[in-house]
């Protein structure tokens, strides 16, 4: 029994910034910023659904340069045949998190992800 116009539910945030007041922006393609566990939701309805929208790291935490949860999710789901993700954002995937471990002295383990890189070039 809400009025017209008048929202019965919050938008599926990010716990970062529920209740915190926050404006929430779109993302450069215009698309509002939710909750990864939105996106995985709607990626069970629709098995094409957007991966980047889900593997963009301010969905899960407010760094928007913590590439942790993405990188060990997108293999996850590679595991699971969701293989529509772009060549190109796969790469900045792996090239981020390897460096994200790299700044942090685990040069081996930076290895190890870039090994996941598909293009070999």
């Amino acid at each position: 029994n809400t009025p017209e116009g008048a929202q019965y539910a919050c938008c599926p945030l990010p716990p970062y910034l529920e209740d915190s007041g926050a404006v929430v922006e779109d993302d450069n393609a215009g698309r509002p910023l939710r909750d990864v566990c939105f996106h995985l939701l709607k990626l069970y309805s629709d098995r094409h659904y957007d991966l980047d929208q889900l593997l963009d790291p301010r969905s899960i935490t407010s760094d928007p340069l913590d590439y942790r949860l993405s990188w060990h999710l997108w293999e996850v789901l590679r595991a699971l045949n969701y293989t529509h993700l772009l060549r190109q954002s796969q790469g900045v995937l792996n090239a981020s998190y390897a460096a994200q471990l790299e700044s942090e002295g685990l040069w081996e383990w930076a290895v190890f992800v870039l090994l996941h890189e598909p293009d070999t070039r």
